[in-house]
């Protein structure tokens, strides 16, 4: 029986194994935490498709390649949008508790930039619920589960440029292990931990996955293009769902004004909060008019996050928000089967770059893109399984990470990383955010590159073996470093504003770079960049 390992129990890895494990494949999925804590519980919006003749896939496609600003691929995005009323049927059919309307039909909403209500929901937890009926499904199917393992490196045959499978750290007893597979299924989600408490995204979302690719030899695509959610909370930057604007919300300034299009693209409607916000020092979501009832049936998360993290109730009051990091569009690049440059390492979720979001995600296309490419992903990695046994070749990589993992105790801890990963999050916050530049981001560039030359004097304090979280976020920041580097090289070399990707010193679109994609990798260490239609 062919083996596939899928690194990452969110959403898109959970679709994977399924997909695999029904197809006839041995599935073994590999988390640095427990499935139900992934990013995929933060989604709340919904999920896209056309379901009936009062909108059309034609639309659905037509809204996703405007909002990707020219960055889309319009065969995978068709791929997507086609296949999104079967994903939701498959959804529905394996127990996600859709809302539904009155004539009892699964429930829609309007998101930001689509044309028509085509956003299928389950109240405002569609992800959480969705997490939770993939896990049951996994788990009654019997697929292996291998928590508390924190992925550091694959495992490659550079003779052939063929993955083996990888190597993790097991948290709890701080052994150093390796997994061989003969495919692996990278779904290790995005990198929005760069940003710290400036990002909607949870402190596991450090990019670990993509570092790892990018060590082994895969190719990124896109790094600079980070999507900022208009509404996330002012203090907290806890994600309130586009659903509340959706349903009718308004955004509000200082002096309670409306003052933009509430359900413009995303990239459009945050860069104006930012505005706003310069301007007049507040912006406030309004859903007060909705009433009670209705807030508490459709939309009773965001209440409880506004009143727990605000102190506000939205029944009553505004609620305070600003934009803040939520989504990585830039992944590893991979190819229509879902491989990436390393044969049989297959990638999926927001760890990947599928061109399908290009500069700028559609709201409710993420939740689609991991059951779509998922399902097609799982399928993929067992075919190419099934066809390429992996061998017997010994590897050194077990060895070097052993080494690796005693070596870093070595390190001394004459500088704090905690206060350096903070320092990371502010400047790339001002620096490589809604608003940039090329001076602040070059400066940003070499504030990350003095922190690579550092990195051997912030060590782990804590020098035990087991259960040492230290010695993980440290490994965790090393990676977040190495992302960063590649994220600002990629916004520096794209001279132009586009969708996500805004400069103020080339505020317009570059028509010689138009469906150009920012290429990252390594050779030797050094990291390589180029543009490629």
């Amino acid at each position: 029986m062919a083996k596939v390992l899928i690194i990452g129990s969110g959403g898109a890895g959970l679709v994977s194994a399924l997909s695999a494990h029904e197809a006839g494949a041995e599935v073994v999925v590999v988390s640095k935490t427990l499935p139900t804590r992934s990013q995929t519980s933060m989604a709340q919006g919904g999920m896209n498709a056309v379901l009936d003749g009062d909108d059309s896939i034609a639309d659905h496609i037509e809204d996703t390649l405007r909002s990707s600003a020219g960055l889309g691929d319009e065969k995978r995005i068709a791929f997507m949008c086609e296949k999104a009323p079967e994903a939701i049927e498959w959804c529905n059919r394996i127990g996600l508790p859709f809302s539904r309307d009155e004539n009892g039909q699964i429930a829609r909403r309007r998101l930001g930039g689509a044309s028509a209500p085509r956003a299928c929901y389950a109240q405002d937890y569609t992800g959480l619920k969705l997490l939770h009926t993939l896990y049951d499904q996994c788990l009654s199917a019997g697929i292996v589960f291998e928590n508390e393992r924190f992925l550091l490196n694959l495992i490659v045959d550079e003779a052939t440029n063929r993955v083996l499978g990888a190597t993790f750290l097991h948290i709890e007893t701080g052994e150093v292990e390796e997994i061989r597979a003969d495919a692996v299924i990278m779904a290790s989600g995005g990198y929005g931990a760069l940003y710290g408490k400036h990002s909607t995204n949870s402190v596991q979302a450090t990019g670990d996955g993509l570092a790892a690719a990018v060590r082994a030899g895969a190719k990124l695509a896109d790094m600079e293009f980070i999507q900022f959610h208009p509404t996330a909370l002012k203090n907290s930057s806890i994600l309130i769902s586009e659903s509340a604007r959706g349903a009718g919300g308004y955004l509000l300034n200082a002096n309670k004004e409306r003052f933009t299009d509430e359900l413009a693209p995303r990239d459009v409607v945050a860069r104006a909060i930012h505005d706003e916000m310069a301007q007049s020092g507040a912006v406030y979501l309004d859903i007060r008019h909705l009433g009670e009832n209705f807030i508490d049936h459709e939309l009773p998360q965001e209440r409880k996050l506004a009143q727990i993290y605000e102190g506000v109730d939205p029944v009553h009051e505004l609620i305070p928000i600003k934009p803040a990091a939520h989504y990585s569009m830039g992944g590893i690049e991979v190819n229509e089967t879902c491989m990436s440059s390393i044969s049989g390492l297959f990638a999926v979720g927001e760890c990947a770059n599928h061109k399908t979001h290009g500069a700028n995600r559609l709201g409710g296309n993420s939740l689609l893109e991991l059951v779509v490419y998922g399902r097609h992903c799982g399928e993929e990695a067992l075919k190419y399984a099934l066809k390429h046994p992996v061998p017997d070749t010994p590897n050194l990589q077990l060895a070097k990470d052993t080494n690796f993992v005693r070596g870093v105790m070595y390190f001394t801890n004459q500088i704090d990383f905690y206060q350096k990963q903070e320092m990371l999050a502010n400047i790339f916050y001002n620096n490589v955010g809604l608003v940039r530049d090329d001076m602040g981001l070059k400066a940003v560039l070499g504030a990350i590159r003095q922190m690579q030359k550092e990195l051997p004097f912030m060590g782990p304090r804590d020098k035990s073996k087991v259960c040492n979280t230290n010695l993980v976020e440290f490994i965790e920041f090393g990676n977040k470093i190495e992302l960063a580097e590649m994220i600002v090289v990629s916004a520096i070399s794209r001279v132009e504003s586009r969708g996500a990707h805004y400069r103020i010193d080339a505020p317009q679109r570059n028509d010689m770079m138009f469906g150009a994609h920012t290429i990252t990798w390594k050779e030797d260490g050094v990291l390589c960049a180029d543009f490629v239609k």
